[in-house]
């Protein structure tokens, strides 16, 4: 998406270990107009799968799927990465260990949330390798959901996460996939 892949390039920054900072505009600080364009793209893309949840894991994958949400006129489920008092204990709950933050936490979605009839997309800002992904994959496989697509903003190909879903069987969309991150701070695109 080229729409995407400029403003990147405007306004990303690299961070030292291959981390790409967007938050001027996708993940702190949200353009809401680029936020409609990603939400429709997703939507032109899986519009014919019958979709009856947009899936994401907390905190910067919620507003994409909100957007997305918006076009197919379904609700948003978000995994909580800590459990509240108010989610209950009958809970789905994937281990999940985080690039960014160098941490690992528990996702978790009440079972009230998430069904067998389900057909969901999964929706997030990045990734890079995978395991926030798999960990949402993880947890439709315990409610029996079935995942019709995975939708990505930027994937960091050369971290492998997008490859691994795909051979695992997903139909991955990525709307901006970076193939490289130079020492320069040089942002290398798929064409």
């Amino acid at each position: 998406m080229k729409i995407l892949e400029e403003k990147i390039l405007e306004e990303g920054k690299i961070y030292p270990e291959n981390v790409l900072k967007v938050d001027s505009f996708l993940n702190h600080q949200i353009d809401v107009g680029l936020l409609d364009v990603i939400g429709e793209a997703f939507y032109e893309k899986y519009k014919g799968k019958k979709i009856t949840k947009i899936l994401t894991i907390e905190a910067s994958g919620i507003a994409i799927a909100c957007a997305t949400a918006k076009f197919f006129g379904v609700p948003v489920v978000f995994a909580k990465k800590s459990k509240s008092l108010n989610i209950g204990d009958d809970v789905y709950v994937s281990r999940v260990s985080s690039f960014t933050y160098g941490k690992e936490y528990d996702a978790t979605i009440s079972r009230e949330h998430l069904k067998n009839d389900d057909k969901v997309l999964i929706v997030d800002d990045f990734i890079a390798i995978g395991n926030a992904m798999k960990g949402l994959v993880e947890i439709c496989d315990q409610a029996g959901a079935e995942i019709v697509g995975i939708g990505i903003c930027i994937e960091k190909a050369f971290q492998h996460g997008g490859d691994d879903l795909r051979q695992m069987g997903y139909d991955v969309t990525s709307l901006a996939i970076i193939d490289e991150m130079t020492d320069k701070g040089e942002v290398i695109f798929r064409d």
